[in-house]
């Protein structure tokens, strides 16, 4: 069964195919227009979904050696995210649809991340899955494949979003989130302790007051100097602050283990590339003797081919969608019940 994917969520265009045992294509085209607005302008992000996406469904139809009409199953992201760069997606998608005569799926976009894993590896069902991205920061047990429990989330930014926010008070270009888990490579943890909110309140996060500190912090340093100390401590300053954001990550994922007992845990979404984080998750696994699965980088960030394993899941289970699908902006967990 050959699953093309269509991912068009925010400012990345990008088409898969995918077979059920292997991924046979992958192309993204990403957008360069945001960067001097210093984050995701929608109305950019969906005239540039438009100007990209049939040339990048044809490529990854090539790349996969087979033709259109081969298709069995056009999968596409329904939500959340920007309305109009998923509009862009799901037209394109429905269009392709009646041309070829073949069912579509809508794919939410947080399953999508989960199942990312699968694209290299067959992870021991149930697990805990930790999605940490720009946008989302929840804990899923997956018990078995589009079967899941809520059990926490973050109340306010997600932590993708406190890397970007924090970045900006250091100066940073967006995304800044690579860049600080760069410098930190080479900074001190311990330089500055900055707080690690709700570590012992259930299992939902909160980010939003870190960034507030971290303004603080910066606004207690003499105007004059502040660049120059930014400057000189920005290593030290970019390992503290993903410190404190993994040490709220890892000790969550503990607990939620601890909660529900797994053999495997899951790690996925853009910041699952942190490099930090994925050495403490390394070690967690370690204490909690569990098999810790991530994705390759080039899969943490959005991409179609989650989209089309995840497809694949859904159409091997027999829920397609019809021509009405809609797209929706906010997470909602009943888009994520199957």
């Amino acid at each position: 069964m050959l699953v093309l994917g269509i991912e068009s969520s925010c400012d990345e265009t990008a088409a898969a195919v995918y077979d059920g045992t292997r991924l046979l294509s992958s192309v993204i085209a990403s957008q360069r227009d945001h960067i001097d607005f210093g984050g995701i302008v929608p109305e950019l992000a969906s005239r540039a979904h438009e100007r990209v996406i049939s040339k990048t469904v044809s490529q990854a139809i090539s790349q996969a050696g087979i033709g259109k009409k081969d298709i069995h199953v056009i999968a596409v992201t329904e939500g959340p995210g920007l309305m109009g760069s998923l509009l862009v997606g799901l037209c394109f998608a429905k269009g392709l649809a009646i041309q070829l005569d073949r069912p579509v799926i809508g794919v939410n976009h947080i399953d999508a991340h989960i199942y990312a894993t699968f694209i290299d590896e067959k992870p021991q069902l149930p697990f805990v899955s930790l999605v940490v991205s720009g946008g989302h920061t929840q804990i899923f047990h997956v018990i078995r494949p589009l079967q899941h429990t809520l059990m926490g989330q973050t109340r306010d930014d997600a932590a993708g979003e406190a890397f970007d926010k924090i970045g900006k008070l250091l100066g940073m270009a967006y995304p800044a989130g690579p860049e600080i888990d760069r410098l930190a490579r080479t900074g001190n943890p311990s330089f500055y302790n900055f707080p690690r909110a709700m570590m012992q309140k259930g299992l939902d996060f909160s980010f939003s007051g870190l960034k507030t500190s971290v303004l603080y912090y910066l606004q207690d340093i003499p105007e004059p100097e502040r660049e120059h100390f930014i400057e000189e401590h920005r290593s030290d300053l970019c390992a503290s602050i993903s410190a404190a954001i993994t040490d709220v990550l890892i000790h969550k994922l503990r607990q939620a283990v601890r909660k529900a007992p797994v053999k495997s845990v899951i790690i996925a979404g853009g910041v699952s590339a942190n490099t930090m984080l994925r050495h403490k998750a390394q070690e967690l696994a370690d204490e909690l003797g569990v098999s810790l699965h991530i994705p390759h980088p080039r899969y943490c960030t959005d991409n179609a081919a989650m989209i089309a394993v995840t497809g694949w899941f859904k159409a091997n289970e027999g829920l397609y969608d019809d021509l009405h699908l809609k797209p929706y902006a906010r997470f909602h967990w009943e888009k994520m019940q199957g």
